[in-house]
Parts: C-alpha cells; sequence; structure tokens
C-alpha cells in the first residue's frame, strides 16, 4: 500500500508538470512559421477566401492563448486538430506510428538494461581483470559510434549478407513485408525479423553507456562500510551482491534510464531513417516538411507524455528497490 500511496502522489505531481509541458509545445510550434506559407505564395495565386476558410479551419484566425484552450480541451476529448492535410486523421496516423516505434524502442531499452546490468556488474567485481578491460574498450568502441553510423553498418552488412546467401536472411529495409504471411506465426515472424537490426543497434549505443555507469555505481556501494560489515560477518559473497550491493547499486541507474528516454527516442528517430521504417520518426519529418503544426504539436505531446510516464515509473521502482523513498512527503 506504501507503494501505491507513493505512486498517487508522484502522479499528482506529474499532471503540473505535463500541463506545462503542453503550453510550452504549443507556445514553440505556434510561433515556429504559418503552416498556409505554401498555400499564400502558390502561383497562381489562391482566393483569399480560399486562404480564409483554411485559417478558419485549422484555428489560425484566434488569439494563441485561445487556440491554445481549443488545442487542449480537444486533446483531452481525444481531438488531436485538424491536418494541414483534409484526407489525414492525425490521432489514427500517429496511433499507428507510434505502436511500429515502441514495439522496439521498448524491447531495446530492456535488452540494453539487463546487458548493462550484467556487464557493469561483472566489471566492477572483476576491476583490472582482462574481462573488465574487454567490456570498458568495447563500451567506449561504441560510445564514439554515432547511432545513424553504426545502423547505416549493421545495414550495409546485412545486404552483403544476403548477397552472398543469395537470398534475404536478414531484413534491411521497412518495418514488415509489403506482402505479409498469411498465418499469424509467419506475420509475428516477419515483424520480429524487420527489428533485428534497428533493435541491435539502439542497444549498443544504449547499453554502452548504461554499462559504465553500471559499473561505477556498483564500485561506489562495494567500497562502502555497511558492504564491507556485511562481508565481515562472513554472509556468503553472492549475498552480499545480490541483496545489499546490486539492489543500492541499480538506483542511480533507474535514474539514468529514466532520463535518458528522449536519447533513445531521438536514436530511434534516426535508425527509423536509416532502416525507412513508417514510424514516429518518419511522422515527424513529414509534418515538418508539410509544416503540419497540429501533427508536430501531438508528436511532441506524445513524447512529453512518454518523458513523465518513464519518470513516474523510475520513482515507483525506486520505492520499490529502496523503501525509504516511500515514506517521503
Amino acid at each position: 500500500m506504501e507503494i501505491v500511496g507513493f505512486a498517487l502522489r508522484r502522479l499528482l505531481v506529474a499532471i503540473p508538470v505535463l500541463l506545462v509541458s503542453t503550453f510550452l509545445i504549443f507556445l514553440a510550434v505556434a510561433k515556429s512559421g504559418d503552416p498556409l506559407t505554401e498555400l499564400r505564395e502558390r502561383q497562381p495565386p489562391v482566393p483569399p477566401h480560399t486562404i480564409a476558410a483554411e485559417e478558419a479551419r485549422l484555428g489560425l484566425d484566434q488569439p494563441v492563448l485561445q487556440r491554445y484552450w481549443n488545442w487542449l480541451t480537444g486533446v483531452i476529448q481525444g481531438d488531436l486538430g485538424p491536418s494541414v492535410d483534409r484526407n489525414a486523421d492525425i490521432g489514427m496516423e500517429l496511433g499507428s506510428r507510434l505502436g511500429i516505434t515502441m514495439r522496439f524502442v521498448l524491447i531495446a531499452m530492456l535488452i540494453a538494461a539487463v546487458l548493462a546490468i550484467l556487464v557493469g556488474v561483472v566489471s566492477a567485481v572483476r576491476q583490472y581483470s582482462w574481462l573488465d578491460y574487454l567490456f570498458t574498450s568495447t563500451g567506449f568502441l561504441f560510445l564514439a559510434m554515432p547511432s545513424f553510423w553504426l545502423a547505416v553498418l549493421l545495414k550495409q552488412g546485412g545486404i552483403e549478407l544476403n548477397a552472398l546467401a543469395g537470398q534475404t536472411l536478414i531484413y534491411t529495409v521497412g518495418d514488415s513485408s509489403v506482402i505479409p504471411p498469411p498465418t499469424l506465426g509467419g506475420r509475428i515472424a516477419d515483424l520480429a525479423g524487420h527489428m533485428i537490426l534497428p533493435t541491435i543497434t539502439l542497444v549498443l549505443i544504449n547499453f554502452a553507456a548504461w554499462s559504465r555507469f553500471q559499473r561505477s555505481s556498483m564500485l561506489d556501494v562495494l567500497g562502502s562500510d555497511y558492504v564491507k560489515l556485511a562481508t565481515a560477518k562472513g554472509l556468503r559473497r553472492r549475498t552480499v551482491l545480490r541483496k545489499y550491493a546490486l539492489r543500492t547499486a541499480l538506483t542511480p541507474l533507474v535514474t539514468v534510464i529514466a532520463l535518458d528516454f528522449t536519447a533513445v527516442f531521438a536514436g530511434a528517430v534516426v535508425t527509423e531513417t536509416v532502416f525507412q521504417w513508417r514510424g514516429m520518426g518518419d511522422y515527424l519529418l513529414e509534418s515538418i516538411n508539410g509544416r503540419d503544426v497540429n501533427a508536430v504539436m501531438a508528436w511532441l505531446l506524445v513524447a512529453a507524455v512518454a518523458v513523465v510516464l518513464f519518470n513516474l515509473f523510475a520513482d515507483i521502482l525506486y520505492a520499490a528497490l529502496d523503501p525509504r523513498i516511500r515514506r517521503v512527503r
């Protein structure tokens, strides 16, 4: 019950933060330019009443604060506003794109976190061993490699592997096949196959940084007095590492992973571009190029909500790892 109460308090704090973020998002996008620039500059000139009708449809004929209020109340009711493209539905488009992106972002974060914990713990426990030096060198290698360059290398490697084999062993383009397999199992396998290279890209880039942080955190805990005392009392080393050291060392890593979600999401945008996925990254670029302000605002709103939720999840994990945090009012 303590964790439930703690989560509710954190949720109440997150709501005003999210409201402030919606206002900043709206203000930044609203002041970024005129979405009807192309229509105004079209030759031969578009009739003024047509431009006025578009301004009214998009709400551009209203004051900024009124536009924000209309947009916010619409979002609460599930309406993300009209798109510049009359035939597009922002909510439906965003929902399908979000599902495409999050299915490999969440899996990549989970795999990267597990690898980071394992590598960080082993490096700390066997400090200055050949394993530590190997993990350190590998971590620095991927830290120094830009995500887009790693994605390009993996894609090119997949293309060459397919060419040598004379068939498609690994997918290098798209989030699914143009003609999906007829069976459910075949469709799942097809989606998983297309996820391999993009997921590996995000895993390697993020696991490298998180493993170095976990190693440093684990070393600090192993050098603390209470761990030395537990060892001096004769407790088994495995018990000391698992029950006393690892649990404490995980708390800072939770913070890093939660705060790094925006970086992972940004990396996913780049990765999707390389592998030509029609996910959130592709939708953002399309919306920016088309000056679709409501689509851009909806995209940023989804990102802001995801960041708030990840930080809320991190707070709940804090409470699970350290019971003292649950009592903080």
